[in-house]
């Protein structure tokens, strides 16, 4: 399920802060420039990008593919992530794509950008929209390992 927001907080000298202009579940691959631009405005001096991708490995462990799996209700708890995010942060604009589905190694899992006046607010809202995401949306992913073990890893 794919879900986008737009969902503007109050305006704070003359500006809408705080508006979540992307936050979406794929199955299909990820585009950087896609958040990227959803975050330039006018009024941002500073983003912060965060690129999350497929390692090779975890826990000394040899990882061969991963698959990500996600709640009915996870692009709605994105989307609410990244407005309490954007709210709480008073940045001007929030973007976050999270892949679902079989990823290989080096894929993009997930992209997280946040647009700011200036780049200490926007680096601290990307680095908090991350570990939000990962703390509070129900998703999961199941590495394989090179001696054909699997692993469930919940992110909630």
């Amino acid at each position: 399920m794919d879900v986008t927001c737009s969902d503007p907080v109050p305006v704070v000298d003359g500006v809408a802060r705080g508006v979540v202009v992307l936050a979406e579940m794929r199955e299909l691959p990820l585009s950087v420039d896609e958040c990227l631009a959803a975050v330039r405005l006018p009024e941002v001096g500073g983003i912060g990008l965060f690129i999350g991708t497929v390692r090779d490995h975890d826990h000394g462990r040899s990882v061969v593919d991963l698959e990500y799996s996600a709640h009915p209700r996870a692009a709605g708890e994105l989307a609410r992530v990244a407005g309490d995010v954007a709210a709480e942060l008073g940045v001007h604009a929030i973007a976050v794509l999270h892949r679902t589905g079989q990823l290989a190694i080096g894929d993009i899992a997930v992209v997280v950008a946040a647009g700011a006046a200036h780049r200490a607010e926007a680096l601290e809202a990307c680095r908090r929209l991350i570990d939000d995401v990962k703390e509070q949306v129900p998703i999961w992913k199941r590495q394989a390992f090179a001696d054909g073990a699997t692993e469930w890893v919940g992110a909630c």
